[in-house]
């Protein structure tokens, strides 16, 4: 095999769909897996939707999952020279003419390829052998005027002139191909191995889009997610290692990449999924570095309490926000839900919250007297989650476990919905807890 060169060719337009990321590592694990290159090339001929400022987006993403290209960025705009004179040259030949833009003679003059009117066969390294017959596309357009080169022809000079030895795109192009070959052919180029990937929708099987969620690597971050949980669960959209293994690094990836285990069949993007491959990145993470991330998911004023009482924080941290997130972004909706305020704000006493089913007010207060008496004899020094627990718990099993722990945990939390008394009562201190508990009889 001759050195391998893919390419990535975004237009910007917007941020790079999640979807054309997911383009842009297969090309980088195919280019990588045989020592070759990725060229980054900006297709911005497009002169009223292209932006400049979407550029340094794009490099940035890149860079955050690591899956940075070899050459370029190239952009079109720069060699409008360059294919002036390819245009040029076919016209010389008298493979392309100025023509009528519409078939009825009226408007703007055109420039079109000159179609010989033969069939295309070309091998798809995920579709298998396609043959198509060029005369229904009659003489195509390829300019609007010779100053101004439309997307087939500038991408076939682009792949010609960088020497781009394989293509790997989305099934959305594979109706552009034959097209391009007939201008490589033309061009004198060497005609390219292609490789057309499966869409990837929502759950929905609809086009994956806004309405499915977050669909840029900005907003994946922004969510929370971590870049190798990211490239990780992109690598099986549409590719599988052919076993049950879900679990890859970017080096992993690129030696087990093949373009043969590339799907035919669209693919569908599981959030679920998603979160779960995150979860597993985000607990091999170092424990400062993960409250640092979570002390920037948190509003301002839940990270000023956070960082107020440093020691209750990793309590919080260590029982309730690590045993239930599965991206950093969940710490924000945890706090807006008011799940860390009781830890830090004595609730009122609802005394209608309390009482367990059909038990009596009187008969809460008596539970309660019972657990403050044998909490106060656990030692400060062993005030702890499985201590706390193991002090009531086979006398809850004799009176009742709901009588007790319901409303142990109501007036500590204040809420029908907390964790459990034990965590409770560790995160809060020795102290505290027996204070909050004998708000019912105050």
């Amino acid at each position: 095999m001759t050195k391998v060169i893919t390419r990535y060719p975004p237009s910007p337009t917007g941020e790079i769909h999640i979807g054309n990321m997911r383009t842009m590592l297969f090309n980088y694990l195919w280019a990588k897996k045989h020592d070759g290159q990725v060229v980054l090339r900006f297709e911005d001929t497009d002169r009223e939707r292209s932006d400049a400022k979407y550029e340094p987006i794009a490099l940035a993403a890149f860079d955050t999952l690591g899956i940075t290209p070899d050459l370029g960025p190239f952009r079109q705009s720069e060699r409008t020279d360059v294919y002036r004179e390819r245009l040029q040259g076919l016209i010389d030949r008298d493979m392309a003419y100025e023509g009528e833009e519409s078939s009825d003679g009226s408007g703007n003059k055109v420039i079109r390829f000159r179609n010989p009117n033969k069939e295309i066969t070309f091998q798809d390294h995920v579709l298998g052998d396609i043959t198509i017959d060029t005369t229904d596309f009659g003489d195509f357009v390829i300019a609007r005027s010779i100053n101004d080169p439309i997307y087939h022809f500038t991408v076939v000079v682009d792949d010609i002139d960088m020497g781009i030895t394989h293509i790997l795109r989305g099934a959305d192009h594979i109706t552009s191909t034959p097209r391009q070959i007939l201008l490589i052919e033309a061009l004198g180029g060497v005609v390219p191995e292609y490789a057309h990937l499966p869409l990837i929708n929502g759950d929905d099987k609809k086009k994956l889009s806004k309405r499915h969620g977050a669909v840029t690597v900005g907003g994946f971050v922004a969510q929370g997610y971590l870049p190798a949980a990211i490239v990780n669960y992109l690598a099986f959209l549409g590719w599988n290692p052919g076993d049950e293994r879900e679990i890859f690094s970017l080096e992993e990836l690129v030696s087990e990449f093949s373009l043969e285990r590339i799907g035919k069949s669209p693919a569908t993007f599981n959030y679920d999924k998603l979160d779960d491959i995150n979860r597993h990145y985000l607990l091999q993470l170092d424990a400062d570095f993960v409250y640092q991330e979570i002390l920037a998911f948190l509003p301002v004023d839940t990270k000023n309490q956070f960082e107020s009482d440093s020691v209750k924080a990793a309590k919080i941290m260590e029982l309730i926000i690590l045993e239930r997130i599965k991206k950093f972004g969940d710490v924000t909706a945890m706090a807006d839900a008011g799940e860390f305020e009781y830890f830090y704000t004595r609730p009122d006493l609802d005394t209608d919250l309390i009482q367990f089913k059909d038990d009596s007010l009187e008969k809460a207060k008596e539970m309660i007297g019972l657990v403050i008496e044998k909490l106060e004899q656990v030692d400060d020094a062993d005030w702890a989650k499985d201590t706390i627990k193991d002090t009531l718990w086979d006398w809850t099993s004799e009176v009742g476990r709901g009588s007790v722990l319901h409303p142990m945990r109501t007036i500590l939390s204040g809420s029908k919905q907390s964790p459990d008394p034990f965590t409770l009562a560790y995160v809060l201190g020795k102290n505290e807890t027996i204070e909050r508990l004998n708000t019912i009889n105050q």
